[in-house]
């Protein structure tokens, strides 16, 4: 059955697969298209369909799937949903990231509320269709001309078999010239023989017409440019047209790929195959303007980030990201060194942090490498080095403190030890009844007054903002006064609980920390405030360091 095609000549949607391998990149080839879509006028949105049967990523260890980013709206997604925000300065939703775990969970939710009408359940339909109710509620909501639906793992794996069914459906279903499929594959280069290879994409195509959908364009990943010859091969065996055979070949910085792509025509040839008018060229002044400011640094700062997963750099990829921003702002290279929590210790901080302009403690679970971090905290504090606290980061300041300068001996935070006297961080009061894991912290966005006279309101230029929090412990206002009078005051106050939000101290250059997550808001487009001021105060500093 059709579906109203009144719906679909308003929305046109855009299928992003994966063949050969892993991690090409498809979250940033679906972000660059987007971009250079909504620079031509077109509203769009990327969401993201995950195979794994987990929910959400909320409770995956940040060693299997990185970071876990949060939404306005409280969802715990994929990392890609940061991407997304990052080039489209635009933000996600819970409808942005879906999972076959839930998708899964609704259907036999459906099921046990006998809405199937005591039908055999199976995966065709009733899974396809549940996927593609979700493809749709985007599209449906009337906010966006185009959908971009990148679909995680690759072509062949087991998990990804009914999203790959479910979209052979879905472009049947809307008819054409109403959704098309791109394909991302590798195009190997064999040093040995001294050529690139078509073989592994010929085979991924052939993947993908064996469960009934052709691509429409092939966005082929490159060492080596690939010449007429090669894209003339590709689109033979592969039954594209030459011009939906895009190269794109790496690339010195992710955010050089939107004006790669807008080089080798993918927006236009996404245009005329969906039938839609090319408007205006993409205006990209601003984002070359960015790319300039980035690559042409006038000063150079390193940052310590101090976490206990950084064997694993994804675990910290907006914080990454944002220090990227917050570098072109400031038209300075911020040169990023990961440092092991668990390997400080207060006979090496001088060794480990000596050399640095400014230190970042990163957010965190558990109390795995906590008091590594309290220490390059006392370091940090009493050489007055600039200072960068986000959640648990902000929390082991507030214990640091504590314990050196009010004199509170064993202050802590109660998710490390439940008995201790001081106990300076806490449960919040909500979360104290609650035992299920998955999607019950303090999540999305809140608001926050900060106070003037203070370096959060330098840093914002304003007394009402929004952050987004993940979290169940809290600064512990009874202890407030204590701190205030020894110098760490509360610049940042949620209206409503009284929560403190922000933490800094009056006589240093720049020691702030935040219980919220101020880097899943910083985009391209607009760098987070505090970000932007930290990497400013790091550029001071080494100046004074430097005279």
């Amino acid at each position: 059955m059709l579906l109203n095609h009144k719906l679909t000549n308003m929305t046109k949607y855009i299928f992003v697969t994966g063949g050969v391998t892993s991690s090409l990149g498809k979250g940033i080839i679906s972000a660059s298209l987007a971009k250079l879509l909504q620079a031509r006028g077109y509203r769009v949105t990327i969401q993201k369909f995950d195979p794994y049967i987990n929910i959400d990523p909320g409770t995956l260890n940040p060693y299997e799937h990185g970071e876990c980013f949060v939404t306005e709206d409280g969802a715990e997604t994929d990392l890609d949903l940061g991407h997304y925000e990052r080039f489209l300065n635009t933000p996600t939703s819970q409808a942005n990231n879906i999972t076959t775990g839930r998708i899964y969970q609704n259907v036999i939710n459906k099921e046990r509320l006998g809405e199937y009408l005591g039908k055999t359940v199976q995966v065709v339909p009733h899974i396809t269709d549940e996927i593609k109710r979700n493809m749709r509620i985007l599209g449906e909501s009337g906010q966006f001309d185009i959908v971009i639906t990148e679909l995680g793992g690759t072509v062949g794996d087991i998990e990804s078999l009914p999203f790959i069914e479910a979209v052979r459906q879905f472009k049947w279903e809307v008819g054409p010239n109403n959704a098309l499929v791109i394909h991302l594959t590798l195009i190997p280069y064999l040093a040995a023989a001294g050529e690139l290879k078509t073989k592994p994409t010929q085979h991924s195509v052939k993947a993908l017409l064996e469960y009934g959908i052709q691509p429409d364009i092939l966005v082929c990943r490159t060492e080596r440019p690939i010449n007429a010859d090669i894209r003339k091969k590709i689109a033979l065996f592969c039954n594209v047209n030459v011009n939906a055979v895009i190269e794109s070949i790496d690339a010195s910085t992710i955010y050089d790929v939107p004006l790669l792509m807008m080089k080798e025509q993918l927006d236009k040839t996404v245009l005329t195959k969906l039938k839609l008018a090319h408007k205006a060229e993409p205006d990209m002044e601003s984002w070359k303007d960015f790319l300039g400011r980035l690559k042409n640094p006038t000063a150079e700062v390193k940052i310590g980030l101090i976490g206990k997963y950084v064997e694993l750099p994804d675990a910290y990829k907006s914080i990454i990201e944002s220090f990227v921003h917050a570098g072109a702002k400031n038209e300075c290279k911020v040169k990023v060194e990961y440092i092991h929590s668990e390997g400080l210790y207060p006979d090496n901080a001088q060794e480990k942090l000596g050399h640095l302009h400014g230190v970042l403690v990163a957010p965190g679970f558990g109390s795995r490498g906590i008091e590594g971090k309290i220490d390059a905290i006392k370091y940090v504090r009493e050489n007055e080095v600039p200072f960068f606290g986000i959640c648990l980061g902000m929390q082991c300041a507030v214990i640091e403190f504590g314990r050196n300068v009010i004199g509170l001996d064993q202050a802590n935070t109660t998710e490390i030890d439940e008995n201790t006297p001081y106990p300076v961080i806490n449960m919040m009061e909500e979360q104290k009844s609650i035992t299920s894991k998955g999607g019950t912290m303090r999540l999305g966005a809140y608001p926050c007054d900060v106070k003037k006279g203070t370096k959060a309101f330098a840093a914002y230029g304003k007394p009402h903002i929004t952050e987004r929090h993940r979290h169940r412990y809290e600064f512990n206002s009874a202890y407030l006064k204590d701190y205030e009078n020894a110098g760490m005051i509360a610049s940042g106050i949620n209206p409503d609980s009284k929560l403190v939000e922000i933490i800094e101290l009056k006589n240093h250059p720049f020691f702030v920390g935040g219980q919220f997550h101020p880097e899943l808001k910083s985009t391209v487009a607009n760098p987070h405030p505090l970000f932007v001021k930290f990497v400013a105060a790091a550029m001071e500093y080494a100046k004074r360091k430097n005279k």
